[in-house]
């Protein structure tokens, strides 16, 4: 290996000496990366999304490829984020194919020690006739002077700033709908 070939694979090298003195273009790609590509390229299809972090709502543009989300990146049509997602938006990949992320019931009842796996019917039937159950024990008609309530006091909602704008609304309607007024949101406490 001479000197000019062990120059010629140094980019400040061929910064200096080559067509891209700014260094921005060719000058900065190795052999090894001009032939990389990336996973977008591959990708099946583009499905247009939002983050799920926070309210702002910032578009995703999620590639899919085999029915498989390969890469999440902003979506510049998005008017407010322009193409632009902070850390957290940039990793919301791992959402869906982290190890670590839930993908069956788990149920641990009262006093017991081990965890057991639940069908998604059941588990929805326990959690509606709790919700049913807490909503009446809390139930109130009428204060002490006799004024019409109508509430619960055995239901309260915190929501996440994962949540967007949407979602939060639809569970304010919800949670007001069943009665309940202490509705609140992690964002603004």
């Amino acid at each position: 290996m001479g000197l000019k070939t062990f120059l010629e694979g140094w980019p400040v090298y061929r910064q200096l000496t080559g067509d891209d003195p700014l260094g921005r273009g060719a000058a900065t790609q190795s052999a090894r990366s001009k032939s990389l590509t990336p996973r977008t390229a591959t990708a099946d299809r583009v499905a247009k999304s939002v983050c799920p972090y926070c309210a702002v709502g910032c578009g995703q543009r999620v590639y899919v490829k085999d029915e498989k989300v390969v890469q999440i990146e902003g979506d510049p049509d998005s008017p407010h984020s322009r193409g632009r997602l902070c850390p957290k938006g940039s990793a919301s990949e791992q959402l869906v194919n982290g190890d670590s992320r839930a993908t069956r019931i788990r149920y641990r009842a009262p006093y017991a020690t081990e965890w057991s796996d639940l069908d998604l019917d059941t588990a929805m039937d326990m959690i509606t006739d709790r919700v049913l159950d807490a909503r009446r024990r809390g139930w109130q008609d009428a204060d002490a002077q006799g004024r019409r309530l109508n509430r619960t006091m055995g239901i309260a909602s915190l929501g996440g700033a994962t949540l967007d704008n949407e979602e939060n609304y639809l569970i304010k309607k919800l949670f007001t709908a069943m009665g309940a007024i202490q509705v609140e949101n992690q964002a603004r406490i």
